[in-house]
């Protein structure tokens, strides 16, 4: 990946909407050959996808928590993973180290409705020992947008 690809990918995540003509001008390519290096970086997974940015309020899911969960001993990570996809509560779920076992980020509408979750959908899954919860008094930052290492223009 070069800097013109990173330059495309910093103004992408600044405007998933900006037009090709305009991601063109960032690049300082013909628009057929910024097309193609948009193209290219889809086929190779650095861009996963294409979507909007959601006010979590907006859209009734204002409560943000972590949960903590420790599966048992023995528990296969298979099934606890595949239990959790369906859930759209849980918008990230990630592999931990320490004494948790997985770390889940949740969005919902209410306290009753994260306890509805959390004692019933979560705690009822193959192998969750014990959970802890941490909510979100207030957000400060929350972004998607990663910071794009400076190109090494020799790479490719």
């Amino acid at each position: 990946m070069d800097s013109i690809d990173r330059n495309i990918l910093v103004a992408l995540q600044h405007d998933g909407a900006a037009g090709l003509a305009e991601l063109a001008k960032v690049a300082g390519l013909s628009v057929s050959a910024t097309a193609e290096r948009v193209k290219r970086l889809e086929e190779r997974g650095t861009i996963r996808g294409w979507r909007a940015d959601l006010d979590p309020a907006a859209v009734g899911c204002p409560l943000l928590a972590w949960v903590f969960v420790a599966l048992r001993p023995a528990t296969s990570d298979t099934k606890f993973r595949e239990a959790l996809l369906p859930l759209e509560a849980v918008v990230e779920c990630h592999a931990v180290s320490g004494a948790w076992s997985y770390l889940l980020k949740l969005r919902v509408a209410t306290l009753g409705e994260l306890e509805t979750f959390v004692a019933g959908e979560l705690r009822r899954k193959a192998g969750v020992e014990r959970t802890e919860i941490v909510l979100a008094l207030a957000t400060v930052k929350e972004t998607a947008i990663l910071p794009v290492a400076p190109a090494d223009d020799d790479e490719e």
